[in-house]
C-alpha cells in the first residue's frame, strides 16, 4: 500500500455495476454495535468493523447479516481465528450465507480500511465495505435517506504502480416478509418494554412511600416507649389494631401454605407463557408455509401441515431453525 494522499476512494464519474439488496437484520447490528461502543468508549464515532454474510449471484450482492469482530493494536489487525470460527457457526446454522465483506464506521473510507481490506481477501478476492456514516445521521434523518454508503473494491494503476481503491456502489433495501414479522414482532416488543418499565417504575415509588410511612411510624412508637414522644392513644390503638390484623408469618403451617400457593400462582404463570409461545410459534409457521413451496411439499398448499402430527414433525425438524433465523 502506497503512502502518498492519493485519494482511497475514486471519484463519482466511476460507476459500479454490483446490484447491492441491503437487508434490515445487518443494520439493525450495525447500529447496535456503534450504540455499545459509543456507550463503553464515551466517543461519538469509535472505530468499529465486523464482517457480512450474505450470497452473490454475478453482480448481484444479498447482504443478509453481520457479526462483530475482534481487532489488536492501534492500526486494526483482524483476529483470524476468532473470524474463521464464527463463520464456521453461522456456515452450521445458515448454509446459505458465504463471508462477502464487512462493515465499518467512518465518514469515508481510508488507508486504514484499504489495511484492513487486504487482510479480508483470503476469505473473498473482493470484499465488500459497507460505511455507516454517523456524522451525516442528522442531517438524513428527514429525507428518509439511510447514513449508509456501500463500496466495491477495484485496482488502480497509478505511477505505474497497482493499489486497492473503493468505487462507490449503489444499493437497495431489500425486505422478505419473515424479516418484516421479526421487525414488527421488534416493535411491538419495545412499545411493551416501555410500558413494563413504567408500571415499574410506579410500584417501585409506591413501595418506597409505603416503607418510608413503615419507618416513621416504627419510630413514633419507639420515641414513645422511650418517653421522648407525647402518646396519642388513638394513634397507638389504630397501630395496635393494625398489628393484630397483619397475618402470622412466622408460623410454619402459614410459611407452608404461603410457599404452595406461590407456587401455583408461578406455575401458572409459566403455563401461560408457555401457551402463548406456542401461538406466536403456530403463527409464524404458518406464516412461512404461506409464503413458501414448502405446504406443497407436506400435503398441498399447507394443508397437511395442520394436523398435529405434521405440524410437531415440522417445528420439530425445521421450525427452530426458522425461529433462530428470524432472532438473529
Amino acid at each position: 500500500m502506497e503512502t502518498d494522499e492519493a485519494p482511497t476512494v475514486l471519484p463519482s464519474t466511476t460507476k459500479s455495476s454490483l446490484s447491492i439488496s441491503l437487508h434490515p437484520v445487518p443494520i439493525l447490528n450495525i447500529s447496535g454495535h456503534l450504540t455499545r461502543l459509543r456507550l463503553q468508549t464515551r466517543k461519538y464515532a469509535p472505530f468499529a468493523f465486523g464482517a457480512l454474510l450474505g450470497t452473490q449471484n454475478g453482480r448481484e450482492v444479498e447482504i443478509v447479516n453481520s457479526f462483530e469482530l475482534i481487532s489488536s493494536g492501534a492500526m486494526p489487525k483482524v483476529d483470524h481465528g476468532f473470524l474463521a470460527a464464527r463463520k464456521e457457526q453461522y456456515k452450521q446454522v445458515f448454509p446459505s450465507l458465504d463471508f462477502i465483506g464487512w462493515y465499518s464506521v467512518a465518514v469515508a473510507p481510508t488507508p486504514m480500511h484499504i489495511a484492513i481490506h487486504e487482510q479480508l481477501i483470503g476469505y473473498h478476492p473482493t470484499p465488500l465495505l459497507l460505511v455507516l456514516q454517523p456524522t451525516s445521521t442528522d442531517l438524513q434523518k428527514d429525507s428518509g435517506v439511510l447514513p449508509f454508503k456501500a463500496y466495491e473494491p477495484t485496482v488502480e494503476i497509478r505511477d505505474r504502480k497497482s493499489r486497492n481503491v473503493y468505487i462507490e456502489a449503489p444499493y437497495k433495501i431489500e425486505t422478505g416478509e419473515a424479516e418484516r414479522i421479526a421487525v414488527d414482532s421488534t416493535a411491538k416488543g419495545g412499545a411493551e418494554s416501555g410500558t413494563l418499565s413504567s408500571h415499574l417504575q410506579t410500584q417501585r415509588a409506591a413501595i418506597k412511600m409505603l416503607h418510608d410511612r413503615i419507618l416513621a411510624l416504627v419510630e413514633y412508637v419507639s420515641n414513645c416507649v422511650a418517653g421522648t414522644a407525647q402518646k396519642d392513644h388513638e394513634i397507638l390503638r389504630a397501630l395496635a389494631a393494625l398489628v393484630a390484623s397483619l397475618p402470622a408469618s412466622e408460623n410454619k403451617y402459614f410459611r407452608s401454605e404461603f410457599e404452595d400457593e406461590q407456587s401455583d400462582v408461578l406455575l401458572t404463570t409459566y403455563l401461560s407463557t408457555l401457551t402463548k409461545s406456542q401461538n406466536i410459534l403456530n403463527d409464524i409457521v404458518d406464516k412461512y408455509v404461506t409464503m413458501t413451496d414448502m405446504g406443497r411439499e407436506h400435503g398441498g398448499h399447507g394443508g397437511g401441515l395442520r394436523s398435529g402430527k405434521r405440524r410437531g414433525e415440522f417445528i420439530g425438524a425445521r421450525g427452530m431453525r426458522i425461529m433462530e433465523d428470524w432472532a438473529r
